[in-house]
């Protein structure tokens, strides 16, 4: 967007429904690699059972947006908690169902 005259102080990100930290578990080796590229990124993660640890993406999306010095905000609604509205692979493997729908993300200009 930039590179056809975009400045990215006007470019604002909207983050669709996602999932949240509550529903997102990872290994110790996500977390490796996060903290490989940065030992501050290990506030975007919260201890659990085991070596589990529930990683927190939209808040981390917004920081790599603000860091690329444009504004962005979520709209606060979890793909995997809200199963009468939203598809979810995560919650579908961990329900044993054969198939869990599609999402779709636009970019309207």
């Amino acid at each position: 967007m930039v590179s056809l005259g975009a400045k990215r102080n006007r470019i604002k990100a909207i983050i669709g429904p996602t999932i949240s930290q509550n529903a997102y578990e990872v290994g110790g080796e996500f977390f490796d690699r996060f903290i490989l590229d940065a030992t501050e990124n290990s506030k975007f993660f919260k201890s659990t059972t085991g070596n589990k640890m529930l990683f927190d993406l939209p808040a981390y999306t917004l920081k790599r947006l603000k860091d690329a010095g444009v504004t962005g905000e979520w709209v606060k609604e979890c793909t995997y908690e809200n199963s009468r509205r939203f598809y979810s692979y995560r919650r579908s493997v961990y329900n044993g169902h054969a198939d869990y729908g599609r999402l779709m993300s636009i970019i309207a200009i």
